[in-house]
């Protein structure tokens, strides 16, 4: 029964978000019938076989291995913090983010993440038919994360018309940067986190075709490739790294903080008037329905529905936080599409990012079309994590 309902709720977010769409005439379902294909392919691969498996540890060997790096770096000037048997979460999960943004970085100043983001952009759009600058965008966001590649390909978005820059907004709802890649491994399993992140890339890309198709012309299928004159010496790039990542774990750190007391004062507001009423217990509510298309027993329900509401209410780190606290408790299933679920970026401040990213490239007259459409942001943010936990539910029980 629970298996059944989880292939249902593949169906039924799929079938929502074509409800909503205003353009359903336009959709093509022969590139989302590929790219499913593609998904149900990749997820087998990387949970269900031994080489799949072998790769995943791989890569969060070599992640662990940055992280420990890191380490080294914040024991030096905080030796007694790192000296402790149990470290801060800014400390252990954050700080590392500093190092991690900047090895991404030196990959991309010596044009290795831009070869494989090259060619495995060129692989999806081949595979799907969809345009090229999408396919490739979808990968940037894999590694650099959504306003980092949108930078990347600004030049190219200044000529692009409303209906396909909103494109680009919807995509970059369900992005993750790889610098942060290392921060989720503190917390959740590992398995589902490099499982959710080549999923997230395509459901992005396949319902953002749903949601808003665009028809390309072939001259206007080109990719934005920056000039050499861009790049700056070796040492300013990793120095601007390092204060990137510094940065972030700042903006991070202080949304952690701000988003957690203010659930507690608004849980204090809502107990108040009624006895044991919380943020949490309305999200669990609230969420319950797409919870349960999961395959969830309705214990479990209620538990992913609360931590649904908190991700997009929040952050991500502030659901895997009350997850990592949680893990013993539940089942394989459980835990398999919570932590795919939660690996994204999607929920209202992301909105906010995305459209401070348009204003500052392309001026306010063309970046109020995103604060028109914030609705079709959100819906794909929530249906892109969704139909990634959904996929990988399949094969964790």
């Amino acid at each position: 029964m629970y298996f059944l309902m989880n292939v249902l709720g593949i169906f039924v977010v799929i079938g929502l978000v074509f409800a909503l769409s205003p353009k359903k005439r336009e959709v093509k379902w022969k590139p989302i019938g590929i790219l499913i294909a593609a998904e149900l392919l990749i997820t087998w691969f990387m949970l269900g076989t031994k080489i799949g498996g072998q790769a995943i540890g791989g890569f969060a060997s070599f992640f662990n291995w940055l992280i420990a790096c890191a380490n080294e770096g914040i024991s030096f000037v905080f030796p007694s913090v790192m000296a402790n048997e149990q470290v801060d979460f800014f400390f252990s999960a954050l700080l590392p983010i500093i190092v991690i943004v900047t090895f991404f970085d030196i990959l991309s100043y010596f044009g290795i993440l831009t070869w494989i983001i090259d060619k495995v952009g060129w692989v999806i759009s081949r595979l799907s038919r969809l345009p090229k600058l999408e396919s490739f965008f979808s990968i940037q966001m894999m590694f650099l994360g959504n306003t980092e590649a949108l930078a990347v390909i600004r030049q190219q978005l200044v000529v692009l018309k409303d209906n396909r820059l909103l494109t680009f907004g919807i995509m970059s709802m369900s992005s993750i940067s790889g610098s942060i890649i290392g921060a989720y491994l503190t917390m959740v399993p590992a398995e589902y986190v490099f499982s959710a992140i080549p999923l997230n890339c395509l459901n992005a890309l396949l319902l953002a075709s749903i949601l808003n198709p665009v028809q390309v012309a072939k001259e206007e299928d080109i990719v934005y490739v920056p000039p050499k004159s861009e790049k700056k010496d070796f040492f300013s790039t990793i120095s601007n790294s390092m204060m990137v990542g510094m940065n972030m774990v700042i903006v991070i750190l202080a949304m952690v903080i701000g988003y957690v007391a203010l659930t507690a004062i608004l849980n204090g507001i809502l107990g108040f008037f009624i006895d044991g009423l919380t943020i949490q217990k309305i999200f669990s509510i609230l969420f319950s329905p797409f919870a349960f298309l999961l395959g969830l027993s309705w214990k479990d329900t209620m538990y992913v529905a609360q931590l649904m509401g908190i991700k997009m209410a929040t952050n991500e780190f502030v659901a895997m936080l009350d997850l990592k606290e949680n893990l013993n408790t539940l089942s394989p299933h459980t835990v398999a599409v919570a932590t795919t679920f939660l690996t994204s970026f999607a929920n209202f401040s992301t909105v906010g990012m995305i459209y401070g990213t348009f204003s500052s490239v392309l001026g306010d007259e063309k970046s109020s079309m995103i604060g028109k459409n914030v609705w079709k942001l959100l819906v794909s943010g929530m249906a892109v994590s969704l139909l990634s936990a959904m996929i990988v539910g399949l094969y964790v029980w």
